[in-house]
């Protein structure tokens, strides 16, 4: 069956476009029917046959739905439509705690047609590390998009890359303290229904599935052994404080992290691990 003509057959579906059989009818190819209009457009489907553009709806809030094209692929393959949230309806929100300062940067983007980033950054030892990655991060991204598809090395080349750059950069203003900021680093990207995490540190990626948390990251600390031991062949130690919180050299709850150059020969590094999920729309 060709690209067209299920396009066609999805359009006269009362079951994937309208609850209410009574508003909308079966048009032609090409066009839009129903009580509202204002999403009709044209784009090309990413993985589809033909490379022709192709119509998309928009859903009314009659069925308290927000208002978002549809995702056409993962639509035809599920069976139910899959909406394309808009990076504008997501929402973000940073505590300051008992610190003087934020030294958290959040960064929400649409970096490709149908590529999204969500990104945290806690940043400790000052807000240059954080501040740099919420800055120059998509940048990278974006760059290593250009020779790889596969958003997994995308985001390893991705963390590397931009922690060489932080320390050309920190180095310009011949300050040592400088350069003992760091941040955490935890990026998620979404493409159609293709989630890849990658985390540096102890923030979390979490995912709620059938209402159900489940983590998509683990926190790098020295208490997991296989951080523990690349630590120590390094030739860092790990100590514990009085509430039992391990952290490298006596300085740092982390093994690793974007910044934080004076412990880079100790074993602390900046690249992520990365985990990819295949969502259920």
């Amino acid at each position: 069956m060709s690209s067209p003509v299920v396009l066609h057959l999805l359009r006269c579906s009362r079951s994937l476009l309208t609850r209410r059989p009574s508003h909308h009818t079966c048009t032609a190819p090409g066009q839009v029917g129903g009580a509202s209009n204002r999403g009709v457009g044209v784009r090309f489907v990413s993985g589809a046959v033909s490379v022709r553009p192709v119509a998309w709806d928009s859903f009314g809030i009659w069925d308290d739905r927000i208002e978002e094209p549809v995702f056409l692929p993962s639509s035809i393959r599920y069976g139910k439509h899959n909406p394309q949230v808009s990076v504008s309806r997501v929402g973000s929100s940073s505590v300051l705690g008992l610190r003087k300062q934020n030294e958290d940067r959040l960064r929400v983007a649409r970096i490709h047609e149908n590529i999204q980033l969500y990104a945290v950054f806690d940043g400790h030892g000052g807000s240059h590390a954080a501040e740099y990655c919420y800055t120059f991060m998509e940048k990278y991204i974006r760059d290593a998009l250009e020779e790889d598809d596969d958003l997994e090395r995308v985001l390893k080349k991705a963390f590397l890359d931009v922690d060489k750059a932080l320390h050309t950069h920190l180095s310009y203003f011949n300050n040592p303290s400088f350069l003992t900021a760091g941040t955490t680093a935890t990026v998620a990207m979404l493409r159609g229904e293709e989630l890849v995490v990658g985390n540096a540190g102890d923030s979390r990626a979490i995912l709620s599935r059938g209402g159900e948390a489940k983590k998509l990251t683990r926190d790098h600390c020295p208490d997991l052994r296989d951080e523990r031991e690349r630590i120590k062949r390094c030739g860092g130690f790990v100590t514990w404080n009085s509430a039992g919180v391990s952290h490298v050299n006596g300085r740092l709850a982390m093994t690793r992290s974007i910044g934080d150059f004076h412990l880079k020969t100790s074993g602390v590094i900046a690249e992520p691990e990365t985990r990819r999920v295949t969502l259920n729309h």
